[in-house]
């Protein structure tokens, strides 16, 4: 039987794919020329982007984004828009919301905040506006230590969920209203203005007020209301959240690009996986206040490092166990065996095994391995526009697979198959975090 070629073709699932619960297939764990291609290709890859009237120079590499600003004179400007927090702590009474952060932005990086409710990425993100401060620990952006500075001293601008648009004034004004508020003269507020208007392509809509314009519309206002000043960080708290989903994913769009265009550090907060996949150079993965992994999203989904990580960041089916060293040896039987280069547990200790939906292959005659699969039932069969889902229920649990609409083998309810998958594609974790990935109940399989 052919290998799924959802695992051999990089590429981002479409919304109706999506939804199932992951957002990009990349090459497998073994595929180890594919991806010394992909660090070849990223260590090669350079862009040169305007900025505030110098040139802004991007070396993108496999680790991270270097960025060095230019002045026209060739006066290096160093660390603009850099941002670094070391050893921050932030408390509310005795809860701990950030507890030893330490995190470094490069400039002109698109880097995510991502996790879930409660975990600390908007209260980080509230530190570096200087609405918030740190109880422990220091903030530099630019180079430039912020302890007890105020917001509108700080060389950044946010941009929130509920768009704050001032009903009473045009686009126009909305957008030149801290211009003016910081005195600069009306020629420079109008050039300023309609430099803003145009990056967010909302220059022939500067007369209208808010209440005449789509919820899209309001938002690129006041995207351009942040990037008048020109800041040199850029700060959105979950600045899509209240779009439609087809609203959400255009604009997630003209934002990567905007931001590929200016070469402006952003720092998105988000719980929504997807938008961080889909536009980050880095995502930081929170939890409890600390980062959990920090990496591109090919290295998060690909390798993650716990498993909180790795039920997060798109779906896996988890199976608790025993490490074997190599592998694990499920509570039910089944033997996992594993060939990532991922660090294994010590033979002898609680485990969990976890391969992704698309990994699993479904053939209905026995493959003949003595590890690496297991019998079942065809449970439930859902369609998602050209990926086709599987529950199979097997003694112990259900198992979820996607396998793409094209070459998919054609299963009905009540057939009886076997999953197996490649020593490649199984994840082994400490079952440390197994409280917060495993969700057993058949009923709630397909969620």
């Amino acid at each position: 039987m052919q290998g799924n070629p959802l695992r051999n073709t990089p590429f981002i699932v479409d919304s109706l794919a999506r939804r199932v619960g992951f957002v990009r297939a990349l090459a497998p764990h073994g595929s180890t020329e594919r991806q010394r291609r992909g660090r070849n290709a990223a260590g090669q890859r350079a862009s040169v982007r305007a900025e505030l009237g110098g040139a802004q120079i991007v070396t993108a590499t496999s680790d991270s984004t270097s960025t060095k600003h230019i002045a026209a004179d060739g006066e290096t400007l160093g660390a603009r828009g850099s941002v670094e927090l070391t050893g921050v702590t932030k408390r509310f009474g005795t809860m701990v919301a950030v507890d030893q952060l330490n995190l470094t932005v490069q400039p002109g990086e698109f880097l995510s905040l991502l996790g879930p409710s409660g975990c600390g990425k908007t209260t980080t993100l509230r530190m570096l506006a200087g609405f918030e401060q740190p109880d422990e620990g220091h903030i530099r952006i630019s180079g430039e230590y912020v302890q007890g500075v105020p917001p509108y001293k700080r060389d950044v601008n946010t941009v929130f969920q509920h768009y704050a648009l001032f009903p009473h004034m045009t686009v126009a004004e909305n957008v030149a209203y801290g211009l003016r508020q910081k005195g600069v003269n009306k020629s420079e507020i109008s050039a300023r203005v309609n430099e803003a208007l145009d990056m967010v392509k909302m220059s022939k809509l500067a007369g209208r007020k808010p209440k005449q314009m789509s919820g899209g519309q309001q938002q690129r206002v006041a995207v351009a209301r942040a990037l008048v000043n020109r800041p040199s960080v850029l700060l959105l708290d979950e600045p899509l959240g209240a779009l439609d989903r087809k609203l959400r994913e255009e604009m997630q769009i003209e934002l990567k690009l905007l931001q590929s265009q200016l070469g402006i550090t952003f720092v998105f907060v988000t719980h929504d996986q997807e938008e961080a996949m889909g536009m980050s150079d880095r995502i930081a993965i929170m939890l409890d206040g600390h980062i959990e992994q920090l990496a591109d999203p090919e290295t998060v989904y690909e390798r993650p490092t716990s498993a909180f990580v790795a039920g997060f960041i798109g779906r896996n089916n988890f199976w608790r166990g025993t490490s074997t060293g190599s592998g694990v040896r499920a509570n039910d039987g089944t033997v996992f065996v594993s060939s990532s280069p991922e660090e294994k547990v010590a033979a002898g200790n609680p485990a969990l095994a976890a391969v992704r939906p698309e990994s699993i292959l479904l053939a209905s005659s026995d493959p003949g391995r003595d590890h690496n699969q297991v019998p079942g039932t065809v449970a439930s069969v859902s369609h998602f526009g050209d990926v086709l889902q599987y529950v199979v229920r097997t003694a112990e649990r259900d198992i979820v697979a996607l396998l793409p609409r094209q070459g998919a083998p054609r299963l009905v309810m009540g057939d009886e198959v076997f999953c197996h998958w490649s020593d490649a594609d199984v994840y082994q974790f400490s079952a440390d975090q197994a409280d917060l990935v495993l969700v057993q109940p058949a009923e709630d399989a397909t969620q």
